[in-house]
Order: structure tokens, then sequence, then C-alpha cells
């Protein structure tokens, strides 16, 4: 096997003082350190002049959706036309007319945040995109991915009347006359719309998955820990599999995939489980990784289970998408055998019904080192944090998501939940391993924008916050939780995340040194090259 010495760099190798290289053999690192050191190491080995750019292990976003990533990518971009609602109007017009639908498929789109509006303040209805068709289905999907909104033609496909009652865990949107308004929220979305949605065959999964490893790619990310079961609940599980396997075996699987197992049911766990699906399952570059659950909905929603009202919407306080019983059946479950657990819980009063179920499974069939987890642990009480501590969770944060919710958070939670949330230092400094990620297509799986986010603690273009500046994460940590904390989170921790002997050979070399640049300025840094088990696989050196 061939030896490659990269030299005269900037290279963070989980460590500081920064060194000069590193040299590959065989899709791992064999050795890091100055360049008379790395050279002796392979005196024969190709040679390539860093020339002083910085390089680190490559990214891996610890929680995010790939699959859908690679359904967004070929529907309409509405994060990109959110500024108003006409605006987004307008552009769907033109992308309708740009992309003409076959018969019977639907035009779905992406991204809208009613937040962002700036000519109404109010979420988008079936009228409003009557305005684009009124005779092919759609389907708009809002950011966060907990409520989208459906034309009149796709409310007729639905069969679902004015008086067709919300499943728990969901909503369905009326108007003022108690009429269908077109939107849908959580467990409703499952029940009533993505069913009739046609769904793509494995041909077009596998397509899917190659357009976003290529995008990942572009942004240093060569590890994805991914839910990925619950984009087209049509498709089973198996499918999914296959296509990853497949594209594994063709050579064109250029992101290794962790994959959080999302089920609702605890009889399709015990299916998938007694089918030899547990945690560690797999291969280097597709594993199976935890039990998946979603615990309940979004902010920017309304839908996220809080412990009092809304400040902002007294109304409601959000709701949970499962009860006790199941969230203790499904953990107990997991728990008993063998399997890791992430949970999304983004709501206080979510987290509290999370980190019940955790005790009472620990308690019942205590694991030493279970890495099971708290997915975004967003709105949090002091006592919460100390629970999430004493049991040695692992919680994946995504900081990025600081650039939009320091627009709402006090106004939607009120100052006192306000100032105890988003508390991931309070939880690193405790000792609990924090990991970070983009929860992509939520956001963009822009590595190096969301760490600049829990550096500053402020929105992207710096007009926000800081908010909670006592959060605020360095810049060897921020790096640290994208790298070796994220591989803390799928146990690979001695051989991922860091550019060490017999680490996998997954790294990037960037235009600018992060920790020689303004804070600020971490999300403008290029990625150059990136590379996975040693070969490029973005850019060029």
């Amino acid at each position: 096997m061939s030896k490659t010495v990269y030299y005269n760099g900037n290279v963070y190798t989980g460590t500081l003082p920064l060194v000069t290289g590193f040299v590959t053999e065989g899709g791992r690192i064999l050795a890091a350190g100055s360049d008379s050191e790395v050279l002796a190491a392979a005196p024969d080995g190709e040679r390539v002049d860093l020339k002083g750019r910085f390089a680190m292990a490559a990214f891996n976003d610890s929680h995010m959706h790939l699959l859908a990533y690679g359904n967004a990518l070929r529907a309409a971009r509405l994060d990109e036309h959110t500024g108003s609602l006409s605006g987004m109007i307008a552009y769907l017009k033109d992308f309708l007319r740009e992309h003409p639908r076959k018969s019977g498929s639907w035009l779905s789109g992406r991204g809208w945040n009613q937040d962002y509006f700036d000519d109404v303040h109010r979420m988008p209805t079936c009228h409003d995109l009557d305005q684009v068709s009124a005779d092919i289905p759609m389907c708009m999907t809002r950011a966060c991915g907990h409520i989208l909104c459906v034309n009149s033609k796709a409310l007729e496909l639905l069969g679902v009347t004015d008086d067709t009652p919300a499943p728990e865990g969901g909503a369905i949107g009326h108007d003022e006359n108690g009429h269908l308004n077109g939107i849908f929220s959580d467990n409703a979305m499952d029940e009533y719309v993505y069913p009739k949605i046609p769904v793509p065959d494995k041909a077009e999964i596998k397509e899917m998955i190659k357009a976003a490893c290529r995008q990942l790619n572009r942004f240093g990310v060569t590890s994805s820990q991914t839910d990925d079961y619950c984009m087209f609940r049509s498709v089973p599980w198996q499918t999914v599999n296959e296509a990853y396997r497949e594209l594994e075996e063709e050579g064109e699987l250029t992101v290794r995939i962790y994959e959080q197992s999302n089920f609702t049911s605890l009889d399709d766990l015990k299916e998938f489980y007694a089918e030899g699906c547990t945690t560690g399952a797999g291969t280097d570059n597709f594993r199976i990784g935890p039990l998946k659950m979603l615990g309940d909905g979004a902010l920017g929603a309304r839908t996220a289970y809080l412990s009092r009202p809304y400040a902002d919407d007294p109304s409601t306080s959000g709701y949970p998408l499962f009860d006790q019983a199941t969230f203790d059946a499904m953990i107990g479950f997991a728990n008993e055998h063998g399997m890791q657990v992430a949970v999304h819980a983004i709501g206080d009063a979510c987290l509290d019904m999370v980190l019940n179920a955790y005790e009472k499974a620990f308690a019942a069939h205590p694991r030493a080192d279970h890495r099971c987890g708290i997915v975004h642990c967003q709105v949090s009480r002091p006592e919460q944090l100390k629970r999430i501590a004493a049991m040695h969770l692992h919680v994946y944060m995504q900081s990025i998501f600081l650039n939009y919710d320091i627009h709402m958070i006090r106004e939607r939670v009120g100052d006192e939940l306000a100032s105890t949330s988003y508390a991931w230092k309070t939880l690193a400094d405790a000792g609990v391993s924090v990991s970070n990620g983009t929860d992509c297509p939520v956001e963009l799986p822009d590595a190096l924008a969301c760490m600049q986010c829990g550096v500053t603690r402020k929105t992207l273009d710096g007009s926000l916050g800081p908010y909670r500046p006592e959060e605020a994460f360095t810049v060897q940590e921020i790096l640290d939780s994208y790298t070796v904390k994220s591989a803390e989170a799928s146990f690979e921790e001695h051989v991922k995340g860091r550019i060490a002997p017999g680490f996998m050979a997954d790294f990037v070399i960037l235009g600018e040194n992060p920790f020689a640049v303004p804070a600020a300025h971490l999300k403008d840094i290029p990625v150059e090259a990136t590379f996975m088990n040693g070969k490029l696989v973005y850019g060029k050196v």
C-alpha cells in the first residue's frame, strides 16, 4: 500500500499545538507530527505540499436526515424564497413552469418559515397554494419539518374533511369558519398526507443519497448520523438499507452512515431487532445506530412540548408525539436488548418524559456504556441538566439553530425558560459528551457556519446576540464537537475524529486556520478538499 505524506501545513490532530504534517496509508493515518517526522516515516511516499493550509479530521454531522436532504435537492427550495409569502408563491409558479409535473405526481417543496415573511404574519394556507395550481397536488413543508401545507387539490386526494379527527401528537388546521386550511402538523402529516404522495423506488432513493453525499462532501462532511426511515413511511426500512449497501458495494457511498433508526411502534422495533438490526451491526461505511424517536415538535411551529403555555400563544403548550407508556416501552425494550437510543426533545416537558423513561429503563437494566442521548436538548431547566449528567447521556446539539432561534426564543418560551435553555456548554462542562450537527435539511449541512454560532452565540450576520454568551464554546471545543465528540455518539472515538495514528484517513483541508480568524469569520472559511478513506471526494489539493 502506498503512503502519502502531507507536509508544510497547519494540522489539528485533536490536541494543541498544531503540527505541520501527517502520513496516510491504506485509508488510515500512519503518523502525524513535524515535517521532519512525517517525511522520515515515509521517505519514499508521495508528497503533498499543504502550502500552509489548515487540515483536520473531516466533519461528522451527528444528527441529520440525509435521505430527506437528497429529496429536498430535487424539490422546490423554499428556504431561499421565504422573504415574503408573495415571493414564495411567485417562485413556485416559476418552478412549476420550469419543472412540469407528470400525470399523478405532486409538486413538493421545503423550507418556508412564516417568521421571515415581511408581507404577512401567518403560515401559508391551501388558498395561497391554489394560486400556483388548482390542478396539481402540492405539499410544502416548513423548514423545521414539523408542519406542512397542501393545496385544495391535495386535500381532495387526501380524503380529509372538516370533521376528520386529528391523531394524538398531531394537528389539522382549520380557518375561523371551521373549514380545512391545508395545514397539518407532526403525526397528522404521517397519517393523512405522506401516505398519499407517490414514493420513489430504490433506484431513485440511491440517486437521492448520492446527491446528498456530494453536497455533504462539499461542506467537508464524511460522516452522517442520519434518520432516514421516517422520510418515506411507505418505503420499508429494508429498502433504504439495501440502497445504502448497494452504493457501498458499488463504491459510490462517499459519506459514512450511522443510521438513527426511526420507529414509532414497539412491534416494528421488535421486528427490526429480530432481523439482526441492532446498534453496531454493519460496516465502517453503513452501520445501524440507535433507536431514534421523535418526542415532540419544533419551537418555530409552537409544537415543541413545554411545561407551560407558550408566552406568545397561551392557547397551546405544544404536545408530545408519544405518551409516557410508549416512551417507557420502546426505550425499555431497546435498552434491555443492548441498543443505543436517541430521542428528539426540544421542549422541556418532552424532556421530562424522555428522562423519566431513561431512568426507568436504566433502573431495570443497568448498562455501563449505553451512549443513549437527547437530540436537540434546547429548552431546559437546571434540574434537568443535572439529570442528564447523572445518567451519562449524550447530547446532540445543533448550534446553527441559534441563527434562527435567537429571533424568537424569549417571545416563545418567556424570560425564565429562555434564561436556562440552549445550555450545551453547561452540559459539556458537567462531563456530558456533546456533539454537533445541523439537522439538515432543516438547515444546510454547513459545518463551519454551525460552529460559528456555537462560538459567537449570535446570528450568522452578527445582528442579534449574543444570547447567553456564558454558553459559548471555544474554537477548539467547537471543532471537537464536530469531530471526536460526534465520533463518541457512534462509539468510534478510537478510530474517527482525529488525525492520529490508526485513525481513519477522513480529513478536510481548509483555506484558512479556524484558530487564527475572527470567530465571526468561521462561516467564510473555504473547504478546499475533502478526503474519505484517504481518497479525494471533493475539491483539489
